[in-house]
């Protein structure tokens, strides 16, 4: 909360701002010279619960160690994508099997893990509108799974989802939540892994033709070449 003005009391700070106005300054949005010493953009909303997902997380991992904080008590650095939301059951469907084979088969990687990103793998995730009832099943699973990470509060995420080491309940905590996640695509079980991703394709490729036959297919991109 400093004013620019308090600023001239400490050369080194300044020194430091005064080089962000000049990048700001030749930058492709000139008016952010106006706010050098304030940050560009903040995409964590203040006092609002988030879904947290790390950029990188281990290719051994059976799910993704994604977290819930309280956004009025933490803020969270540039390793972790936020989702603002209280609803609970963004958890369980982030954290879920078939979120974590979407991001093996098409996202990123760091290395050899996985390296999570909004536009590639968040976005394209294709996941049906569900029912209220859906909703509270997926939220009692999520919490479900919230209550097992707490009976070992003194382990870290990166421990409880050693795939060698995951605690029993935790892993069936996770199991029962899959079988609820993939009750919101099908009545009927999946067989396997290769059968999970050719569902999640055929309803990527039908999603993608709705936005086309709509004319909202990178609407966002368009409107920005437009404007250029």
């Amino acid at each position: 909360d400093i004013e620019l003005n308090q600023i001239n009391s400490m050369p080194l700070i300044q020194k430091v701002i005064d080089s962000v106005r000049n990048v700001r300054l030749v930058s492709s949005r000139p008016k952010l010279a106006s706010i050098p010493h304030l940050f560009a953009q903040i995409t964590q909303p203040k006092n609002v619960n988030c879904v947290i997902i790390p950029r990188v997380s281990s290719e051994r991992r059976d799910y993704l160690p994604a977290s819930f904080i309280d956004g009025s008590k933490y803020k969270v650095t540039d390793s972790l994508f936020t989702i603002a939301t209280n609803e609970a059951y963004i958890l369980g469907l982030i954290t879920s099997r078939l979120h974590t084979l979407w991001l093996r088969s098409i996202g990123g990687k760091m290395k050899t893990d996985f390296q999570y990103s909004k536009n590639v793998v968040y976005n394209t995730f294709p996941f049906p509108n569900i029912s209220k009832q859906r909703k509270e099943e997926l939220t009692q699973c999520t919490l479900r799974i919230i209550d097992e990470r707490l009976k070992y509060s003194e382990k870290t995420l990166a421990q409880l989802y050693d795939p060698d080491k995951m605690p029993e309940g935790l892993r069936e905590a996770h199991h029962q939540n899959d079988l609820a996640v993939e009750r919101c695509y099908r009545s009927t079980p999946f067989n396997s892994d290769e059968e999970r991703l050719e569902y999640l394709f055929k309803l990527y490729e039908k999603m993608i033709q709705e936005e086309k036959d709509k004319d909202t297919l990178f609407a966002k991109e368009k409107k920005t070449r437009k404007r250029k």
